[in-house]
């Protein structure tokens, strides 16, 4: 057993990769932005989005996952903080929400493919289905081969966009003319879905505390892993974003066509190949890594005696969590008939309701559990902490409000989002009523063995 548990453990590079593909994977998903904020606006939400939305969430899972580095991750923190009620909110919003999330990747990896046999956007369903359980095979073999698979897939996604930063500084070495930073003129509904597209593609930090027990040494490999990735993805986003500004190329054509559209801009139509295969490569790396974080949560609930006890089966040999990842499939099968911009709404919505608990549970633990060991703690005081949560929210209601102000469209995502998170206190009256036991809250458990 020894044996096997060392042999299932990931490694700080490959976890980086594995970040990098939960969190994002690549630019992909950015291409509407220029549509969306305007040439001047572009960069200038790029930049300030991710030090508003992801450094208070970066901050708070490594401060949490340091007090509790254990499988279910973000589920177990809320539940020893809040209690079973918020703690089943937390697992049961971040659980639909990945959903949705999964959903949207074979599409893309479709999207790209269609840049080399345009033909196949006309099987675009039956080749999802193929991504969606190639990766659950993928994920029932364990974390180690995601890991490989993500750093391998890694390379392939990242080398396309380094040529194509190298050939375009190679032909503008002098000052570049990059427009002044500004918002105005740019109409409440379009900034709205701006920041729906940056947050989206900067999200999922917490996600991956989910398989901490699968790490080696998880509260030093996060500390480095993560905000090495937060370090690449920012600057690949700002990169691309700049390059395409400057390359010439349209809104439109860039929101239609997508980054390969800059490749053959800058190096010719094989530079554009390059970026869309890198773009298959994405898409498959994105849906790997998510479903390895996602599948987890479920199981862990399950043990619990709060989900049905079927979920928490594990395949005999590999001890993955077999029965999570093929329903998680089931549900993303169905999913994938959704489009894409009603998909992304949803998706940072039910995403944003759950990061909620967890800054609540960390001000929370804060206050009643000052003395616990935390090997990383973020140097704020209470004040602090609160001025910091509040961030994020901000972000999160301003694109709320801007989506029930756009399209008739965009308005019936954004309350499909709202039902999916009250689902929650209706399933979970459903548990109650059938598991009265669980009426009963245990809180600050992990005091005990501190």
């Amino acid at each position: 057993m020894t044996k096997m548990r060392t042999l299932r453990k990931i490694r700080p590079v490959q976890l980086i990769a594995v970040i990098f593909f939960t969190v994002s994977g690549g630019p992909y998903g950015l291409e509407p932005l220029l549509t969306y904020a305007g040439e001047h606006a572009a960069l200038l939400i790029l930049l300030i989005t991710p030090i508003l939305w992801d450094v208070p969430a970066i901050f708070t899972v490594l401060e949490m996952n340091s007090m509790m580095p254990v499988t279910g991750g973000y589920y177990k923190w809320v539940k020893h903080a809040l209690g079973k009620r918020w703690g089943f909110y937390e697992g049961w919003w971040t659980w639909l929400y990945t959903f949705v999330d999964l959903a949207i990747y074979p599409g893309l990896f479709v999207l790209y493919a269609s840049y080399f046999f345009p033909v196949l956007m006309d099987y675009r369903i039956p080749i999802c289905l193929v991504v969606i359980w190639a990766s659950a095979a993928l994920n029932i073999l364990g974390i180690v081969p995601v890991g490989k698979t993500s750093l391998f897939l890694g390379v392939l996604v990242l080398v396309p966009f380094i040529i194509l930063f190298v050939l375009f500084f190679q032909h503008h070495s002098g000052a570049l003319a990059i427009p002044a930073p500004s918002v105005k003129g740019v109409p409440f509904s379009s900034f709205s879905m701006a920041l729906y597209t940056v947050m989206w593609n900067c999200l999922g930090w917490d996600n991956v505390t989910t398989y901490a027990e699968e790490v080696e040494k998880p509260v030093k490999s996060y500390l480095i892993s993560i905000f090495s990735a937060f370090a690449l993805v920012i600057v690949l986003y700002f990169l691309i974003i700049l390059v395409s500004q400057l390359s010439g190329i349209t809104p439109d054509v860039l929101k239609d066509k997508g980054f390969p559209a800059v490749g053959a801009i800058i190096g010719g139509q094989w530079l554009g190949s390059l970026i869309a295969f890198a773009g298959m490569a994405a898409s498959l790396g994105i849906y790997a890594a998510v479903l390895l974080s996602v599948s987890r949560v479920p199981k862990v609930m399950a043990d619990e005696d709060i989900l049905p006890s079927r979920l928490n089966r594990e395949h005999t040999k590999y001890q993955t969590p077999v029965a999570s990842i093929v329903v998680c499939s089931l549900i993303v099968s169905v999913m994938v008939l959704w489009p894409f911009a009603d998909l992304l709404i949803i998706d940072v919505t039910v995403y944003g309701a759950g990061l909620s608990l967890e800054y609540i549970s960390l001000i929370k633990l804060r206050m009643v559990a000052p003395d616990v060991h935390r090997p990383f703690k973020i140097p704020l005081n209470i004040t602090g902490l609160c001025i910091m949560a509040a961030l994020p929210a901000i972000v999160y209601f301003v694109a709320l409000a801007g989506a029930f102000s756009s399209t008739q469209q965009a308005i019936w995502a954004a309350v499909f989002a709202i039902v999916v998170l009250a689902s929650a206190e209706f399933v979970w009256r459903l548990i109650l009523w059938k598991k009265p036991h669980h009426k009963t809250d245990d809180l600050y458990a992990f005091k005990k063995s501190a």
